[in-house]
């Protein structure tokens, strides 16, 4: 396995700056999986407590994108990072937007799950939901694991792992178009569903391009678009 080479350098105070932008990104991206987390809760459970939480959270995740932005400029105007940094530099730019998306999503999720709490429930639970929340978490807890410690492979298994969530996301969706047409009393209810679990699918898609910006940064080879992922 190819580690980034960011390199050590001349100035400890580079090689400091360096790991201070990889983690803040790593902090910034366990706050949203938190959001995940207990927003997903806050739909089975039903609970609007929990899910104000996460928008609370919010505005820490907002804090450090733009504390990561700065850094980034900074580290661009003044040390003119080549090769491996530089790498790095152009990834936590990319990956600092999909992981602020993310959250964003999760903000969403906790929306529709205080919305949900407002309808009577179904016997399952919302089961097929949370089964796929728990999917699009791991996924996610992967893509942050990957980015950590350089690991291309599991990178490739995230993004590989993408087209399961889709499939689930779909047969989801499927289901609740079914109700839908067999009840229309349940048209608000499964409206407020195909919303939540759209998105966690769109989680997952953010997910996916963590893993391609890391294989960029592990490899130098831009995968985004590409067939033989």
């Amino acid at each position: 396995m190819d580690k980034p080479r960011t390199g050590k350098h001349i100035s400890q105070r580079y090689n400091d700056e360096l790991e201070e932008i990889k983690n803040h990104l790593l902090t910034m991206g366990g706050l949203v999986e938190q959001q995940l987390e207990k927003a997903s809760m806050a739909l089975i459970k039903g609970d609007t407590k929990l899910a104000n939480e996460v928008y609370k959270e919010g505005s820490q995740v907002n804090a450090l994108e733009k504390l990561i932005d700065e850094e980034c400029a900074q580290c661009l105007a003044r040390r003119q990072p080549a090769a491996g940094d530089l790498r790095l530099i152009v990834t936590v730019i990319k990956a600092v937007s999909d992981i602020e998306r993310a959250g964003d999503q999760a903000e969403h999720l906790a929306r529709f799950a205080a919305q949900l709490a407002e309808h009577s429930r179904p016997k399952n639970n919302y089961h097929e939901v949370y089964q796929l929340a728990q999917h699009v978490q791991s996924m996610f807890h992967d893509a942050l694991d990957a980015f950590a410690r350089g690991d291309e492979k599991l990178a490739l298994k995230v993004i590989k792992e993408d087209d399961n969530v889709n499939f689930e996301y779909e047969a989801i969706t499927r289901q609740h178009i079914t109700y839908m047409m067999e009840d229309p009393r349940s048209i608000n209810r499964s409206l407020d569903v195909l919303w939540a679990i759209r998105a966690l699918e769109r989680v997952g898609d953010h997910a996916s391009n963590l893993c391609e910006y890391l294989i960029y940064l592990v490899k130098g080879q831009d995968i985004r678009h590409s067939e033989n992922k």
